[in-house]
Formats: structure tokens, sequence, C-alpha cells
């Protein structure tokens, strides 16, 4: 009887543990809300302000905060720093102790804190007044010192903590970091920067690789199995082979890419006379292609989306390479 008892306690413990990830979800939730309901009402015009104050800063955007907003304050910095406007993170109370030294008059302060009325920032916001440093305050508190000694004050609504003692901060510090991803977002959208931009300064892993372009990878030269109009299906049978991509290319008397033949359409059009036929007659026309700039994450997706394993890299309607799934999975971006 002891083991069905047991059983029934942890699918009890269980259950609680899901109904508190949900209690904390939906508090949150609420915060996101009352964020989202703020900047289409009062917030709006300051948030405005403060990507208009970034903007005309020639040097970095300095992010600080203490405590949680502090942790929430290097991550809007790494984020900053990875979408195009240039961050960093500088502690407040190392700022006491030199670390002032890092802030510049081209620089613009961001300063994170729920209450407004954080002491460890006391030194860097004065440092801020005396030198004509830009700074904004991210806050609960409008009528906080923070707040009263900003250029801007980014003024959070009230929003309760998913902590049942409504005491650790987590709703606020979702909040902090979600209009903290706003500003970057908006900044990144108003600089033009692109996915091309990003991947320069994202080298590493899979999302670097993803990011790379088609022309770092693809087969060119005499290792592109193309032949033109009018060619014996089986001299194109020879070249498939030979080449090792599944497919041959087929292009008109301008060099222009205009059909391919792959193992389906060897399939589709199987027949006795086949070997004698002409490629005009197998392949499948206006066949889908990749740019040599395109992204490497593009090139996935079509590959993925058309069923193929390989595409021809098109120039000015030109093949100027292939690359195959193989060559993605060897870049890491699949």
């Amino acid at each position: 009887m002891a083991k069905p008892q047991a059983a029934d306690k942890r699918n009890e413990q269980a259950q609680a543990a899901i109904e508190s990830a949900l209690r904390t979800l939906d508090a949150e939730g609420s915060g996101i809300t009352a964020l989202t309901v703020s900047l289409r009402d009062g917030l709006g015009a300051p948030f405005a302000a403060a990507i208009d104050l970034i903007k005309a800063a020639t040097g970095r955007v300095i992010v600080t905060g203490m405590g949680k907003s502090g942790h929430i304050g290097n991550k809007i910095a790494s984020t900053f720093a990875s979408t195009g406007t240039p961050a960093s993170f500088v502690h407040p109370a190392e700022a006491s102790h030199g670390d002032l030294g890092m802030i510049t008059k081209q620089d613009v302060i961001l300063a994170l804190s729920w209450s407004g009325e954080t002491a460890e920032l006391k030194n860097l916001i004065d440092y801020s007044r005396r030198h004509d440093i830009g700074l904004i305050a991210l806050t609960a508190n409008a009528e906080s010192t923070l707040a009263n000694a900003a250029d801007v004050a980014l003024t959070l609504p009230q929003a309760r903590e998913a902590c049942p003692h409504n005491l650790a901060p987590t709703t606020s510090a979702l909040m902090q970091l979600a209009l903290g991803d706003a500003l970057a977002i908006a900044l990144l959208e108003s600089h033009g920067f692109t996915a091309i931009d990003f991947g320069h300064l994202h080298p590493g892993g899979k999302l670097g690789a993803q990011l790379k372009t088609v022309g770092e990878f693809m087969h060119k030269g005499e290792a592109v199995p193309l032949a033109p109009l009018g060619t014996k299906m089986s001299d194109a049978l020879v070249l498939m082979t030979a080449k090792g991509f599944g497919c041959v290319g087929i292009t008109d008397a301008q060099g222009k890419l205009v059909g391919i033949i792959t193992d389906g359409d060897l399939r589709r059009h199987m027949r006795n006379d086949l070997l004698d036929a002409r490629v005009d007659a197998v392949m499948t026309k206006s066949p889908k292609s990749v740019r040599p700039d395109q992204l490497m994450s593009e090139t996935l997706e079509l590959l993925n989306a058309t069923k193929v394993t390989a595409l021809f890299v098109v120039e000015a309607g030109k093949p100027v390479g292939i690359i195959h799934v193989h060559d993605l999975l060897r870049a890491g971006a699949a």
C-alpha cells in the first residue's frame, strides 16, 4: 500500500510545481502587458527621447545597475553591443573606485534602479551631471533621485512580483530586460543593421555559421556540373555521376542556367531510349537557385522547403557555383 501513496504524493508535488510555474508566468506576463500599455501612452515619448539621446552620442552606451538590476544591465549592454550599438557595463560600486574613468563625455549612461534610490549610483549620477554626460534613468519611481537627475526618465509601471511575498525581483527584472530589448531593437532598426552586420559580430558557433554567405562555402570552377542544351542524356549522366552532386545544371547559349536534371527527373523519364534523349526534354526548367551573397541560414530554409540536396549558385543568371547540404553540415549551419 505504501507505493501507491508515494506515487500519489509525487503527483501532488508535481502538480503543485506546475501550478506555481503558471502563477509565475501569469504574474510576469501581466508585467509585460502593463509595459506595453504604458509604451502606448505616457512612456512612448521618453522612450523616443532615449533613442534620440543614444543616437546622438558618438561614444558608447554605459549601462549600470546594482544587484538584479546590474545583472539585467549586463545583458542589456551585451544585446546593445551585438546589435550595432557599442555598449559596456560599468558596475556602480567599482565606478566609485576608479572606473568612472571608463566613462567619457561622448558616452551616454543608462542607469537601472527599480526604486531609483540605489545609493551606489550617487557618485555615478553626480559624475554624469558634472561632466554633462547624457543620463537615461530606467526606474519605476518617477519622483526618485535618479529620475529627477536624468535627462530622460523611462518610468516603468508598477507590477506585482511573481514572488508570493512580492519581494524577490522577478516581474520587475523581466520588465527591465524587455524595455532594454525594445531599446536595442529600435536602435538596430534605425541604424539599418542587417543580418550580414549581425554575422560580422557573431562569427562563432552555429549562429555564426548560419550568418556566413553561400559564396564562402560553394563549389566552383570545374567542380560545378554543367551541360549545355542539346547534350545527350548519356553524356549528362556521366557528368552527373563524376561530379557527385546528384544533379547537373543545363545552360543556354549565353551560359545562363535554364534547367536542372536530378535523380527525380531520371525516375520520371525512365524509358528505353532515355540515354539517347536530349537534356532539353528531361530537365526541370527554371530551377531554384541562390546568390553568392545569400546567407547560409536562408539557403538551409530553401533546401528544406524544396526538399532538394543541392542548389546552383547564380549571379546575373549564370551559374557560378553549387552548394550541397553536406557543405552546410560541414560549416555547422545545419
